[in-house]
């Protein structure tokens, strides 16, 4: 299961790369350097303490940071709630890791209110959800702005469990991602 976390954050990262060079997000390592220091560690602590009660939370975070970014390109929309968001669509049903987004969102607030986005801190407790399952650490780009538009009708564009291999074939090709990183990505599911 290690290796599989492995594999699926290098192919998040790439898949992050690519939409985040579409979208202009995701600005450079260390954004928040001077404007809050510590969020890393705040985010890093949060995901900790979760995943020590429950080790599951851990490939939570990797699919849900996978569903946000594959739809709208890592602009935290999977975590606005209410009727018709992509929160509500059929395959962000089973996500899990939400009360760890909210925790470190809490925790950062509480030292550098309105600094941090929701996207970042998203991405930052994935990253830190494959180191804690023993995989390779790497550095996330940060200065995304959090999406404000969450439609459930967009998360058609996630590779479903029905989709005929030329559908998922097609959905991969839109991100800039081939056989093989679907293979890995939906594969682990």
């Amino acid at each position: 299961m290690e290796r599989s976390l492995f594999r699926i954050a290098f192919l998040l990262l790439a898949l992050a790369s690519i939409v985040n060079t579409v979208h202009g997000q995701g600005s450079r390592v260390g954004f928040y350097r001077r404007t809050c220091p510590r969020a890393e560690s705040i985010v890093r602590s949060a995901v900790e303490s979760h995943v020590k009660s429950d080790r599951t939370l851990a490939a939570g975070l990797l699919r849900m940071h996978f569903h946000d970014c594959f739809v709208q390109g890592c602009d935290a929309s999977v975590l606005i709630a209410g009727a018709g968001t992509e929160r509500t669509a059929p395959p962000n049903l089973g996500l899990r890791g939400y009360e760890v987004i909210d925790d470190a969102k809490a925790k950062v607030e509480a030292a550098c209110p309105g600094v941090v986005s929701c996207a970042d801190i998203l991405a930052l407790a994935a990253r830190d959800s494959v180191v804690l399952s023993g995989g390779l650490s790497w550095q996330v780009p940060t200065g995304r702005r959090d999406g404000r538009v969450s439609q459930a009708s967009d998360v058609n564009n996630l590779p479903a469990p029905f989709d005929s291999v030329d559908v998922q074939k097609q959905k991969f090709a839109a991100k800039g991602l081939n056989t093989q990183d679907l293979v890995t990505l939906v594969g682990n599911y």
